[in-house]
């Protein structure tokens, strides 16, 4: 798993290139949008980068909670609600919300994210990944259960 450092050395590096800023223009507390200028079509070179570069995959719906933030049961009138705020925490929890929390306007949402949370989701998903192959190491020890059928035969032989 990578160092913080590392994380934030290679996502710098990522913004850098995709966003065409300065390097002093990326810090942790640098929004994506509001202060490196990233829009739409930006994202996609970011992930796809953001992926390439760590071995993870990134689910849409985990950068960006369209599905909450369209849905009429957690925005009213352009507000997101308290289950609306309670929905984006839980599938964003590498977000500091306290700030949008108290004027939780959808126009503000998309300003949010920062260089320091963009790091907590690469590093909260490589650990992650890291952790899926223990998972499937019984799987890998089938094989070895075979191994008694193997010698079977050879006693029948004595």
């Amino acid at each position: 798993m990578p160092t913080n450092e590392e994380v934030y050395d290679s996502i710098k590096e990522i913004l850098i290139e995709a966003l065409a800023c300065d390097d002093d223009e990326v810090s942790e507390g640098a929004t994506l949008v509001g202060d490196l200028g990233a829009e739409s079509i930006d994202f996609l070179d970011i992930v796809f980068n953001l992926e390439q570069n760590f071995s993870i995959e990134i689910d849409r719906s985990e950068l960006f909670p369209e599905d909450i933030l369209t849905n009429e049961e957690y925005v009213q009138d352009g507000v997101v609600s308290e289950a609306g705020l309670t929905a984006l925490g839980e599938r964003m929890p590498f977000m500091d919300l306290s700030t949008f929390s108290n004027d939780p306007r959808i126009a503000d949402f998309g300003n949010l994210m920062t260089v320091g949370d963009l790091c907590k989701f690469v590093t909260n998903k490589t650990s992650s990944a890291e952790e899926a192959p223990a998972e499937e190491a019984p799987a890998e020890e089938a094989p070895a259960e075979e191994a008694p059928a193997e010698e079977a035969p050879a006693e029948e032989d004595e």
